[in-house]
């Protein structure tokens, strides 16, 4: 079961940094390029909204669904975050037209795509601070480390959305 406070919280740090590079990740002969994102919308389903330039080829060709990674990063913030999920082509008149007329999307540009992407996982990094180093505490870090198979300021957002 999802986690509302977690969608909240991640929304809210998606929503701050607002910009991600989209990979995809499906092995067909035909995908979309990797492309730098801006996020117009995260939902409570923590489903995050955004358009593409609409590709050269024709937009049927493309898989109508297929699995995405994503890495937000601003210069001058204090985190960064990569996500998983699956994203899927929206480009049905009706289903564009309702997402408008709830307020989720703004008029879409007939040459820009709407994507939206269902996240599955969200990693979730903060810097360490180093202003108290010293071997004791690195020392406490790597043992940490060892036992719990973590990185300092790293927090996985493992997000099971059915």
């Amino acid at each position: 079961m999802v986690n509302h406070s977690d969608i909240h919280f991640l929304a809210e740090k998606i929503m701050d940094l607002r910009s991600a590079l989209l990979f995809s990740q499906n092995n067909s002969v035909l995908k979309l390029y990797t492309t730098i994102v801006n996020i117009l919308h995260v939902d409570e389903l923590g489903q995050l909204w955004f358009t593409i330039a609409r590709p050269r080829q024709a937009l049927q060709e493309f898989d109508r669904e297929f699995p995405v990674r994503m890495e937000f990063f601003r210069k001058g913030k204090g985190y960064f975050m990569h996500i998983t999920g699956k994203a899927f082509i929206i480009n049905d008149p009706e289903e564009i037209n309702s997402l408008i007329a709830a307020g989720i999307v703004d008029h879409i540009p007939g040459h820009m795509v709407l994507i939206k992407v269902k996240m599955s996982k969200a990693d979730y990094f903060e810097p360490v601070d180093t202003s108290h180093t010293g071997w004791w505490r690195d020392l406490r870090m790597q043992v940490y480390g060892w036992l719990f198979n973590s990185r300092p300021g790293y927090k996985p957002y493992h997000l099971s959305m059915a």
